[in-house]
């Protein structure tokens, strides 16, 4: 491979924003896997966002990028699956796997998308350097005649399209607006663009706590919820929090704290079966590798309201952030029915 802009490139990032900023570029907030691609004839290579290579894990698109990029190119972008005109992140996940033939099962099966929002290098020429601008022109001439499964993302420069982008695509599994300078170079690895993200709140049962990394303190709080059937559902965590504060939620928390599993909601966490079935925590997936996932299990009988900003099935897609304790609810109260639903949106509305 030998193309002006090699392997490996950080992606630009994003800072988080209360609100979309006047005067940029908007795009949708994909909710997939970020990836560059590098394209030299028949030699394609996939990168993370941490530069580690996909190009095992997506078999399907490297013969896409073969027949639909230009020969000779660097794109940036993400990796999508979609499911019934919505976005499956969970989908994506199950593609890292270490076996080749689960892999190549299901590409068949869920085959996987490229948005394409960003150009760092055509046939001979780094574009890096210029302005956005000019490397979305540049992007939209040379994927013109592509075809799915890659596709071009939507972009304008009216706010009023942003907004009403932000309203509607969170019904296809979308999780906001990106905003982008027009006259910014690409910047590998720099927060120079901004996200606009939706932040809801909800009641949630605390039933336990991750130690954190440096020591026996809170590193982070185990969130329920309780679903139709009266389970109590294991939807999250909440973290962020200050060192002299993880040391004080240990004490503060000492008094719910149980001896073992016995009769607490999630008691059969180490059971394989049970993890298949159940929303529980501490099961190890090949993300999280041989990473600690034991906790420390608590008498669910407090309620603590978090942020989050939206759903991955029946569970918070993020990381939750602690807004405050709430005394009046009863666990018991907190369940789905009080979370929001978004009004779906077809995706192939966006893409097409």
């Amino acid at each position: 491979m030998d193309l002006p802009v090699m392997p490996p490139v950080r992606p630009m990032l994003a800072t988080s924003v209360a609100e979309i900023p006047p005067g940029m570029q908007y795009e949708a907030k994909w909710d997939g896997f970020r990836a560059i691609v590098f394209r030299d004839g028949d030699e394609v290579e996939i990168g993370s966002r941490t530069t580690r290579p996909l190009t095992r894990y997506f078999p399907e698109l490297v013969e896409a990028f073969r027949r639909e990029l230009p020969a000779r190119c660097v794109v940036d972008g993400e990796i999508v699956i979609a499911r019934d005109g919505r976005l499956r992140f969970e989908d994506l996940l199950e593609r890292i796997h270490p076996a080749s033939s689960r892999v190549r099962t299901l590409a068949e099966r869920t085959p996987a998308s490229f948005v394409a929002f960003d150009l760092l290098a055509l046939d001979g020429t780094a574009l890096a350097d210029l302005p956005l601008s000019e490397r979305r022109a540049a992007l939209e001439t040379a994927l013109a005649g592509a075809g799915a499964p890659v596709h071009v993302a939507p972009a304008s420069t009216d706010i009023d399209v942003a907004r009403t982008w932000f309203a509607q695509y969170e019904g296809a599994g979308l999780d906001g607006v990106v905003a982008k300078p027009l006259d910014a170079p690409y910047a590998p690895n720099e927060r120079t663009l901004f996200k606009i993200k939706h932040l809801r709140t909800a009641d949630c049962v605390l039933a336990g706590y991750r130690e954190h990394k440096s020591g026996p303190i809170v590193g982070s709080l185990l969130l329920g919820l309780h679903d139709d059937d009266g389970r109590l559902q294991h939807v999250g965590v909440c973290a962020s929090f200050p060192m002299d504060r993880r040391r004080e939620l240990v004490e503060e928390l000492a008094p719910l704290r149980l001896d073992d599993l016995a009769g607490h909601p999630w008691e059969a966490w180490a059971d394989e079966s049970a993890q298949a079935s159940s929303r529980l925590p501490g099961a190890v997936s090949r993300w999280t590798g041989t990473k600690n996932l034991s906790w420390v299990p608590l008498r669910p009988e407090r309620v603590i309201e978090v942020a989050y900003d939206h759903m991955e099935g029946t569970r918070f897609r993020h990381t939750a952030q602690f807004r405050r304790w709430r005394p009046d609810r009863e666990p018991s109260d907190c369940g789905y029915g009080q979370l929001e639903e978004p009004q779906s949106y077809d995706l192939a509305e966006i893409l097409r």
